[in-house]
């Protein structure tokens, strides 16, 4: 069945051809277009265009279909073009001519736009939640070995000290700049588009106001034409949310990576988290880590994937606009899972202590024992020479009694206004 049979069929390889995968997308997808369309069939029957009965058994009809739904009982055949179709084929089935006029003052183009605002409004919520789960954890983790000196590197050379406490809380920190993202992708797709139709809005009296009330929307997409220029941007905004968290993800996944190395020995997890060698007995391998850095390397290429696609289409709806569908639903469902596999993994890290008392560590504490230097009145630029000339004969002596307490530092870690800034979004 498809909703634009006028009784003439395409040819099949055609016909594969347009579809694609959308019956496997829009089971992700159908759920939402249930929601929508009881919205519509409500208001079809506010402006008159239904009778009382009509909608009530249409809304009955396809609460009916979100149940199967729900249940995974609801499944797209290849006789069917998509869930639109089918849907409507279930309605017409079980309610005849009324199951007819479900379609009536809309479009399969404004169908899938509210759809799919719906569903990723529900997801973004679902990264949002995952995200704070993980935050929550690393402010944990912060806490817990705030005490336990990590060095940190520039260049990959050992610079200066850190700590596992500054290491943790500083991811934590940076999911809240990702977050800022996800909320701005939020409120694009917080706006009601049904009622623009093709694009264009419709000659029946709709009522959009209500539909944007019915669906829970903040807002509406007022302007039809830009409704449909949406399609496309509400994906690329929902991916560049992602985009941010993945950044983080995948900087923290190499850390892992690096931090396990026989050559750091910083941290280590329990062997069930590891994998091994088919020729080397004694490989402990971060394959979870390096498929999180690959996976949410994959998901930064997303928002200019979705670019490449949508950059030179003039408004209006073009077939093209199918594809985002399968870039932004698979990619959702990886962020989801690099999450998920994240927080289960950090939950068993293994911070291994006295690591800085190597003495390869020892130049690492050269700028706190230059600034005891100065804090004693020699002027920075003499104190700098006389480190350097101490380091060079072999002379230093490291002062790893350190004392560092300005704000955000490793001995003022700040986890409070952290989470209060979490908190705030």
């Amino acid at each position: 069945m498809k909703l634009w049979d006028k009784g003439y069929s395409t040819d099949k390889k055609i016909d594969h051809f347009t579809v694609g995968n959308d019956r496997e997308l829009d089971l992700h997808l159908a759920k939402y277009d249930v929601i929508a369309s009881k919205a519509h069939a409500k208001m079809l029957g506010k402006i008159g265009l239904l009778t009382d009965d009509e909608t009530k058994s249409l809304v009955d009809e396809l609460n009916h279909i979100a149940t199967s739904i729900d249940n995974g009982n609801f499944v797209i055949e290849d006789s069917f073009e998509d869930m639109h179709s089918k849907i409507e084929f279930l309605l017409t089935e079980k309610l005849g001519d009324t199951g007819k006029k479900i379609h009536t003052a809309r479009s399969r183009n404004d169908q899938v736009l509210v759809a799919m605002h719906l569903y990723l409004k529900d997801e973004l919520i679902e990264i949002k939640t995952q995200t704070e789960i993980l935050f929550d954890l690393l402010l944990k983790l912060a806490e817990e070995h705030k005490d336990v000196l990590l060095p940190g590197y520039t260049h990959l050379q050992i610079a200066m000290p850190s700590s596992f406490g500054l290491w943790f809380s500083a991811y934590a920190e940076s999911l809240i700049d990702d977050l800022y993202f996800i909320e701005a992708a939020y409120k694009v797709a917080d706006q009601n588009p049904l009622g623009s139709a093709a694009g264009y809005g419709s000659s029946f009296p709709i009522d959009r106001s209500f539909t944007t009330a019915e669906m829970g929307f903040a807002a509406m997409k007022y302007n039809v034409v830009a409704a449909q220029m949406g399609r496309g941007k509400v994906e690329k905004a929902t991916a560049f949310g992602m985009s941010s968290i993945a950044s983080t993800l995948s900087k923290m996944a190499m850390d892992v990576c690096l931090y396990m190395s026989q050559n750091f020995d910083f941290i280590s997890f329990p062997d069930e988290l590891t994998t091994g060698s088919s020729i080397m007995p004694h490989k402990k391998n971060p394959d979870v880590f390096e498929l999180v850095r690959g996976k949410c390397n994959k998901l930064q290429s997303i928002p200019n994937q979705l670019t490449l696609v949508i950059n030179n289409l003039p408004s209006g709806y073009h077939r093209d606009l199918q594809l985002v569908k399968e870039i932004i639903v698979p990619a959702i469902q990886d962020m989801k899972a690099c999450m998920e596999i994240l927080t289960f993994s950090l939950k068993e890290i293994r911070v291994h202590k006295n690591i800085v008392n190597h003495p390869k560590y020892d130049y690492m504490f050269s700028v706190d024992t230059l600034n005891e230097l100065v804090q004693n009145g020699m002027p920075f630029r003499d104190a700098y020479k006389k480190m350097g000339h101490e380091i060079q004969k072999g002379t230093f002596t490291p002062k790893r009694d350190i004392e560092h307490t300005h704000e955000g530092s490793l001995g003022n870690l700040c986890l409070e206004q952290i989470r209060e800034k979490m908190k705030k979004i």
